[in-house]
């Protein structure tokens, strides 16, 4: 029977995963949303990342965030060659990247997914921290400490991404590139350095979304795959480039899924995040908290 305690902990829970679902989702809102990439690999560079999160704590013994933060900046450089190769590929040509575009990034998850494969197997991996597997209890409730961690450090990413976009120069610039690219060229601005910083920035956060990934939950190589359909759904039903809205969605999401789970169990809870997807744009077609056209 489900009872109001189940309601709860499942709300609880969701919240938290919620909030997990938005840390990985952050960077593509912006790749995505503000930047018209159609990224797809991007789930696919967030388990590249928590490998590289689990080569550094297992070789060295490095905390998993820490380790995140350590591998930010090969992942911003990672996102600026794999602009450059897009832009040289299609938007230099002036041609609309379309469906060309997504089989581009479906290569590039591909390979990466191979070359993992081939470097770790396909047995899944883990890492140790002293707050893993540890549990706060509230009554006959039970948090575990990974989620809380998932929990602060992804309000945080939210609000220092938020600020950034909005406070200063370069984030206004990139605001700015996704509405008019002509305008930005009359005050002397490249638009293209400003869209390979600006994806640079979207890869370089899934250090941290990477290392959240593997605390909260053992990766494999294909992990990517699950997180495809997550994603683009929080980017979408959130409004494109809103990383307040992302939040907001991705918490949406992650109740709705664990109330799913707790009623129907876990066949069906992949499923919501489609069918809450089609539901949003049925009613408002530019998301949640994006603005009409």
């Amino acid at each position: 029977m489900f009872s109001f305690d189940l309601l709860l902990d499942a709300v609880v829970s969701g919240v938290l995963l919620g909030c997990f679902y938005a840390a990985v989702s952050l960077g593509l809102s912006l790749s995505f949303g503000l930047l018209d990439v159609p990224n797809v690999a991007h789930p696919a560079f967030l388990v590249m990342a928590s490998y590289g999160v689990f080569f550094l704590n297992e070789s060295y013994g490095v905390d998993p965030l820490l380790a995140g933060l350590l591998i930010t900046p090969l992942l911003f450089v990672f996102g600026l060659v794999a602009y450059r190769l897009y832009y040289q590929t299609f938007e230099k040509r002036g041609s609309d990247a379309g469906v060309r575009g997504i089989a581009f990034f479906f290569g590039i998850a591909f390979i990466i997914e191979v070359l993992l494969i081939l470097q770790f197997g396909v047995d899944q991996r883990s890492v140790t921290a002293s707050y893993i597997g540890k549990a706060w209890r509230i009554g006959d409730m039970r948090i575990p400490f990974r989620l809380l961690v998932a929990f602060a450090v992804a309000a945080a990413l939210t609000i220092l991404l938020t600020l950034y976009l909005s406070r200063t120069f370069m984030g206004r610039a990139i605001r700015a590139v996704a509405q008019d690219q002509e305008a930005l060229r009359l005050m002397g601005a490249d638009p293209i350095r400003i869209k390979q910083w600006a994806f640079g920035i979207s890869t370089a956060v899934l250090g941290i979304a990477g290392a959240l990934l593997i605390i909260v939950a053992p990766v494999n190589p294909t992990l990517d795959r699950s997180y495809i359909g997550r994603t683009f759904c929080v980017v979408v039903m959130a409004g494109l480039g809103s990383m307040s809205g992302t939040l907001v969605a991705a918490i949406i999401l992650g109740v709705a899924e664990a109330i799913v789970l707790t009623m129907f169990g876990a066949s069906w809870a992949p499923a919501i995040s489609f069918a809450m997807l089609l539901g949003v744009l049925a009613v408002r077609p530019q998301g949640l908290f994006g603005r009409r056209s």
